[in-house]
């Protein structure tokens, strides 16, 4: 799972929903696939397969439709964050800090992994300038959870 893909999984409730279906869909095609492949008799059961496969993607766009239709319904960003600090012994900055959210969500935040995160984001300026690339990052997850379903106050999108 990727490193956003994370943060979403703790904050967003729906990216786990939206993440299974996509997750067990093609595992299960892949094993299918060399077991079918070795022996002419598995040939035969495979043009079964291929409905089964029908019904199983079916269930996997029934799976998407659900998880979109979850993402209709808002998160409010902030009031999950706010709770997850509550219960948090640290005092977290989580509102300017890339770091504290992270600490937050339970994920580690050490520059190796803000690093990756960059290059996942498409971070494109010095990595070595840590408070540039930290302050872009913190904005660039705010946003990117905006766009999948979380619900930002605006003064924390600035």
């Amino acid at each position: 799972m990727s490193i956003l893909g994370k943060i979403f999984s703790r904050i967003l409730p729906h990216a786990n929903a939206a993440q299974a279906p996509a997750m067990q869909a093609p595992g299960a095609q892949a094993p299918a696939a060399p077991q079918s492949a070795p022996t002419p008799q598995a040939a035969t059961p495979a043009r079964p397969a291929q409905p089964q496969a029908a019904p199983q993607g079916a269930a996997a766009n029934a799976g998407a439709t659900g998880a979109a239709t979850a993402t209709t319904e808002r998160v409010d960003v902030e009031k999950t964050l706010d709770g997850l600090a509550a219960n948090n012994p640290q005092k977290l900055n989580w509102r300017n800090s890339i770091v504290d959210l992270m600490k937050l969500v339970g994920m580690d935040s050490t520059l190796q992994e803000r690093k990756e995160l960059a290059d996942e984001l498409g971070y494109t300026r010095d990595k070595s300038d840590t408070a540039a690339m930290n302050a872009w990052l913190h904005k660039e997850v705010l946003r990117k959870l905006e766009e999948n379903g979380g619900k930002v106050p605006a003064n924390l999108m600035d």
